[in-house]
């Protein structure tokens, strides 16, 4: 196949002569004239292009509110997309979610606001009776400088009050199964190229053929390598169609993720068996990145800063590297060597990641520390798994983000802390090797004290939580102001 097939306003739309790493936000507002959708920041933070990607999920549609800013438009085949100019009905009048808008006086100069509509319109769609907590999270990667947000959530809070529009849902599965396809979707524009292949044998053969190719996932960090650094992608391999990488599976050997499983669904899965890493889930970037992008492209992505790896590093996770037909198994926290270095071979990716069910006798907790509660990277994050023989450490895990030039454990503070009594002494020592084994850099997140001294402390707020007798209640939001 040669060509993009996608839907819009309930028909399917053609496009053969496309650049790879043209952006949905340049589709829409230069090709077709949509200019509903703003471009405010091109990294998808501000959310003002927020669009609505729907799929087929068994036989259902599921609408995901997205940042079109760094959507490659190829990754739209297959999809049905929807606009703020989608809304509106033919005979003119508004969506519910415009109109609560409207009424509830939910924007001011109105450059944000058909992000909102959009972010709304997901909500709408998934959710009939939504509250705060649930309407925040929503709107976690809109900005707005006009209103406050208290109107907006003002409108969140009635848009189902008003007369449900008409819609039929069973012409849009009957567009989706037809632009089901089973043979990889390939593109050519200049000297750049563009591959989708739908089984995961294609995909590890045409990498295997195109080591120097790059794998494209959620497209949250390759987008910006594009609208910000102006780089060129001369070949792409797109793995969010694979069939096979979009599976979750659960056995005695634990939780299987792969590849192309979206943060939204991954973190959904974990949490039924993890629920300690709840509130660090739902801190991960804002709901449309976590629509886009996928756990395992930010494990394979490695950065030192990337909130998933500590936790998972902390409950012994590993990952499965496929090069063609060849596969491999690897602890996660051996896949990292140094700053952006992995043990990846040329033409290997990471095709799952396994999570070990829980222990019933061991204790986890995740804590992040930024700035700001909402979409802020972390200058700490770091995870704990503790078990214990009576008032004895059996054995410990630490793994920390922010500290070094990879995600690492704590090796020197965890050999030490095993067989000890898990008591204020030992902690005090504890504390004392934990800082003095990491040298964390200066940067606008925090400083290397800092960072040293808080890392300390949330070891101290683990051993309060989890000590024998008389454990801390864990507070509801494990959230941190950086000062140093």
């Amino acid at each position: 196949m040669a060509a993009i097939r996608f839907i819009l306003d309930g028909e399917i739309i053609e496009v053969d002569t496309v650049e790879p790493t043209r952006t949905l936000l340049q589709y829409l507002r230069e090709d077709l004239l949509r200019v509903g959708s703003k471009e405010g920041c091109a990294e998808g933070d501000c959310g003002a292009c927020t669009v609505v990607v729907a799929e087929l999920d068994a036989e259902a549609v599921r609408y995901r509110a997205v940042n079109a800013c760094i959507q490659f438009l190829p990754t739209l085949a297959g999809k049905a997309l929807f606009t703020v100019e989608s809304l509106k009905a033919t005979d003119g009048s508004l969506h519910p979610v415009q109109q609560s808008m409207v009424d509830y006086h939910g924007s001011q100069c109105g450059f944000c606001t058909p992000g909102f509509v959009m972010s709304m319109f997901a909500l709408y769609q998934d959710n009939t009776t939504p509250n705060r907590h649930e309407i925040d999270d929503a709107l976690s990667g809109n900005l707005c400088r006009c209103t406050g947000y208290r109107p907006i959530v003002d409108a969140c809070l009635h848009m189902h009050e008003y007369p449900a529009p008409d819609k039929d849902e069973q012409q849009l599965i009957a567009l989706l199964r037809e632009l089901n396809r089973d043979q990889r979707l390939s593109l050519q524009h200049g000297q750049a190229n563009y591959h989708a292949p739908v089984a995961v044998d294609d995909l590890a053969e045409l990498y295997q053929q195109n080591p120097e190719a790059r794998i494209l996932a959620g497209g949250t960090d390759i987008g910006l390598w594009v609208t910000k650094q102006l780089r060129e992608l001369p070949t792409i391999i797109y793995l969010g169609d694979v069939v096979e990488l979009r599976q979750i599976k659960s056995g005695a050997a634990g939780i299987e993720i792969g590849a192309a499983v979206t943060l939204s669904d991954a973190f959904e899965a974990l949490q039924q068996h993890y629920p300690e890493f709840a509130e660090m889930f739902r801190r991960f970037a804002s709901v449309p990145v976590r629509n886009a992008g996928t756990l395992v492209g930010n494990i394979a992505n490695g950065s030192p800063i990337g909130d998933s790896m500590p936790a998972l590093i902390a409950i012994n996770s590993s990952v499965r590297l496929r090069h063609g037909q060849d596969s491999r198994e690897l602890p996660l926290e051996d896949l990292y060597l140094d700053y952006m270095q992995n043990a990846m071979q040329p033409g290997e990716f990471v095709e799952a990641v396994i999570v070990p069910l829980p222990q019933a006798d061991t204790q986890i907790r995740c804590y992040k520390l930024c700035k700001r509660f909402d979409q802020d990277i972390s200058a700490v994050c770091a995870a704990f798994a503790l078990r214990l023989d009576g008032d004895q450490v059996a054995d410990v895990r630490i793994a920390l983000g922010g500290m070094a030039a990879i995600p690492k454990r704590a090796s020197s503070t965890e050999e030490y802390l095993r067989g000890e009594p898990w008591n204020d002494f030992t902690l005090v020592t504890a504390m004392q090797k934990l800082t003095a084994e990491f040298a964390p850099l200066s940067d606008m997140r925090a400083s290397s004290d800092y960072r040293s001294r808080a890392t300390a402390n949330l070891l101290h707020r683990f051993y309060l939580e989890t000590r024998p007798g008389d454990p801390l209640e864990p507070t509801a939001v494990n959230v941190f102001a950086v000062s140093g």
